[in-house]
This record gives structure tokens, sequence and C-alpha cells, in this order.
């Protein structure tokens, strides 16, 4: 078990981002949208759910179609003056974090200043190895292999040993191609091939050591 290498993605899988984090990030990206390309606010709103729907994230869409510099762009969507507030932590999560052998990486779409402070806030930064963060990929987010195998070089990982959790299926059926074992943290009574076991929040983790023996 101790050889056991947990890949947790971060929003939406370590805490909950919907409420405040996520519409907050869409807001600054469609704002983002309509400063650089001179669009209203629908047809930038349009244009950023267009280019995350076909590319897994809008920095690839603006990245191919209009030259965006990534670092800019990721730092201008990324700024959070009340980010204390408005990240959700499970009083447990550390604890339930703590009693999972084998060790732990972050992968995240996520710049790495936003990923660090959001694990920092979450009381959990000093349980992980590492972040590999969209940086870290050569901005090929997630589920686009090429940040997977970048992942799994850095670490000399096998993937046979790997344990993939994430709040995004797309991303688990890439995982699975590489013989990950995969988590979807999902409610939904849907279980897709790719998919070994699904459990509605992290806190189940325990529960599922046996499977991995």
């Amino acid at each position: 078990m101790s050889r056991i290498v947990w890949i947790f993605d971060l929003d939406n899988t370590l805490h909950n981002a919907v409420p405040h984090i996520f519409p907050h990030i869409n807001r600054s990206m469609t704002a983002y949208l309509q400063q650089h390309l001179k669009l209203d606010v629908q047809a930038a709103n349009e244009l950023r759910m267009h280019y995350w729907q076909r590319y897994g994230a809008t920095l690839s869409g603006m990245m191919r179609h209009h030259a965006t510099d990534p670092d800019h762009f990721l730092w201008h969507t990324h700024q959070f003056s009340q980010l204390p507030q408005m990240v959700l932590c499970e009083a447990r999560l550390r604890h339930v974090l703590k009693r999972l052998p084998g060790k732990k990486l972050v992968f995240s779409n996520a710049p790495q200043h936003y990923a660090h402070a959001v694990l920092q806030l979450l009381r959990i930064d000093d349980l992980f190895d590492d972040v590999f963060a969209i940086e870290h990929t050569r901005y090929q987010p997630k589920p686009q292999l090429a940040g997977f195998i970048r992942l799994l070089r850095k670490h000399r990982l096998n993937p046979a040993r790997c344990v993939m959790v994430e709040d995004s299926a797309e991303n688990l059926q890439t995982a699975k191609r590489l013989g990950m074992f995969t988590v979807w943290v999902n409610a939904t009574s849907r279980l897709p091939a790719y998919v070994d076991v699904k459990i509605r929040d992290v806190m189940k983790l325990p529960r599922i050591l046996s499977r991995l023996n």
C-alpha cells in the first residue's frame, strides 16, 4: 500500500468550488475576453464557453486562435482578493488524507499560484509531494494526454500504481487509458466503464482502500 501514488484534482475534488470560486473565474475570464478581444459581455461569455467545451480549457482556445500569453491570462483570471472567504474547507479533510497510505500529488488545470494558495487555506499543502499545475504541462490541460505523460515522467511513476481522484469523467478516461485506478467524485448514479470507483466526496476515500490491494 505504501507504493500507491494518489493523484488528486483540486477544484471540486479537494474542495467545493461551485458556490464561489468557479463563478468568479468565469466572470474574470469573460472580462478578459471582453477587454483583449474587444467583445461585448454576451459574445465574450459565449466564446469562453465554446473554447472550454472544445479544448477542455478557455486558455487553450485563446492560445490557439489569438496568440494569448498563457501566463498573462492565468494571472489576470485567477486573482482573488477574498479567497479566504471563498474557499470552503471540510474540517476533517486533513485527517482523511493522512489516513491514505502512499505518496500524494495534486494535478490541476489551474495555475500554480492559485493552487498553492487554495491548498494552504485548506491546511493540507504539506501533505503533497508536488503540485503539478497547468504551467508544468506546458499549457496542455487535462484531459489531454501530454500533461499526464509529463507528470508520470517527472515522478517516474508506474501508472498501475497510481490512483486518480477527479470530479471530471473526461479526465479519468485519459487516466484509465494509461492504466491508472480511477476514482470519480460525483453524486450521480451513472458509472462509466473507465471509472473503477465512484464516491460522493473525498471524505469517503478511506472506504476504498480494500479495493487497492
